[in-house]
């Protein structure tokens, strides 16, 4: 457990009614449990809250009801024990009944720039980014650090891709990545570190082939091949140019629960939800990090970690009555295979475009061809995805939908 300042502002509100709002916050975070808020108390405004009762021995705190329900809705901590000390003084909601909202700007933050995203968050930017940074153990072996708030402890398939990126770099310097493909093999857990093996196939003047294997408890997660190069003069150059579409600041923000990483999706196309009104097989989404390592490895592995979040979302949009809110509940849902080119280096703290065209659904699979544009337009990279949506076959085993493809 870790009790930290937070590094951003936030608020609660009640409809539309602020009751609290704090620039001096701190975060509680345990690997696997979602995080708690705490506001100083001399930023809350008790008048909307009554007080109620005292938390169990040990954990002395006194409980607070909505004025206008029954609802338990905020706990002030009293005597905390010693690991929340700094808490003392403090008061964290009900994010079940005051809506929690951070406000995802730093100092510096341009407004055009400012979003908000509800509480708890999945985690910050920088954890994606240190999950990325693997640790080499040994010259063709590195370890992933891991991270999960316990909602869906499954590591995504496109964050094991830009952890093999990663680990491809690390090991040949100098060279950057021309393709990687990886087929998705097992369900990984969040909690837990995952191990990545290289095995060298070949090692030229120009070109470095790289086998990788993902593993966690000795078994297989993913594998894939890395194909590594070294730089050199156009003799041609061309690239197929930009969709005509809306900019990131004509585009509608959307909270994937992730501070410190800006998401606007064009023309509000992608939504989780099965009513959602049809479309075409298009979704275009722009993508930006606030603040990325001086560190080209860091760039490329946070382009291939967005590369499965939309692919499925695109081929499900001409369809009436089906979402992803049905992933894992109702429908079998993953990433199976991605296979990615990039074309340039990579600054992932400029807006990139990721357009996401599936091709086909058929036989219980889905494809898709991406392209990610800089905002200049040029062509970054190109990634192919394939996806499974499928009924839950028939079984008397309990299904968990934390855990569940």
């Amino acid at each position: 457990m870790t009790l930290d300042p937070y590094r951003y502002a936030a608020r609660a509100r009640l409809g539309d009614r602020v009751v609290a709002e704090s620039a001096n916050c701190l975060i509680e975070e345990h690997l696997g449990q979602t995080s708690a808020l705490y506001f100083p108390l001399a930023d809350i405004d008790l008048s909307a809250f009554r007080p109620v009762a005292e938390g169990s021995e040990g954990d002395s705190a006194e409980l607070w009801q909505l004025e206008s329900s029954s609802h338990t809705a905020l706990r002030m901590l009293t005597a905390p024990p010693a690991d929340l000390k700094l808490a003392l003084g403090h008061g964290t909601f009900d994010t079940e009944h005051v809506l929690v909202e951070v406000v995802d700007a730093t100092i510096d933050t341009d407004a055009r720039d400012t979003t908000y995203k509800q509480f708890p968050t999945w985690g910050d930017a920088s954890h994606l980014i240190d999950m990325l940074d693997l640790r080499q153990d040994r010259e063709v072996s590195f370890t992933s650090v891991a991270y999960t708030d316990g909602r869906r402890p499954v590591v995504e398939a496109s964050q094991m891709l830009g952890q093999a990126i990663i680990a491809a770099i690390r090991h040949s310097p100098g060279r950057r990545v021309v393709s990687a493909s990886m087929i998705f093999l097992g369900v990984a857990d969040a909690a837990k570190p995952l191990t990545f093996t290289l095995e060298v196939l070949s090692a030229g003047r120009t070109f470095d082939g790289l086998a990788v294997q993902v593993l966690q408890n000795g078994r297989c997660c993913a594998a894939g091949t890395v194909l590594m190069g070294s730089l050199s003069p156009d003799v041609v150059t061309h690239s197929v140019p930009p969709p005509d579409v809306a900019g990131p600041y004509d585009s509608e923000p959307f909270d994937m629960g992730v501070t410190g990483r800006d998401l606007r999706v064009v023309d509000a196309a992608y939504t989780s939800t099965s009513d959602a009104p049809v479309g075409p097989p298009v979704i275009d989404a722009w993508v930006r990090f606030r603040e990325v390592p001086e560190d080209p490895a860091i760039h490329a592995g946070l382009l291939a970690q967005f590369a499965g979040h939309m692919p499925i979302a695109a081929a499900l949009r001409p369809h009436a009555g089906i979402g992803q809110s049905q992933a894992h509940r109702t429908l079998s849902m993953g990433i199976n295979a991605i296979s990615l080119s990039l074309h340039q280096e990579i600054r992932a703290d400029e807006w990139m475009l990721y357009h996401h065209h599936s091709t086909a659904a058929a036989g219980g699979m889905t494809h898709a061809e991406c392209r990610v544009h800089a905002e200049h337009g040029g062509l970054l990279a190109s990634f192919t995805v394939d996806g499974m949506v499928r009924p839950f076959t028939a079984s008397s085993q309990p299904r968990d939908e934390r855990t569940a493809l």
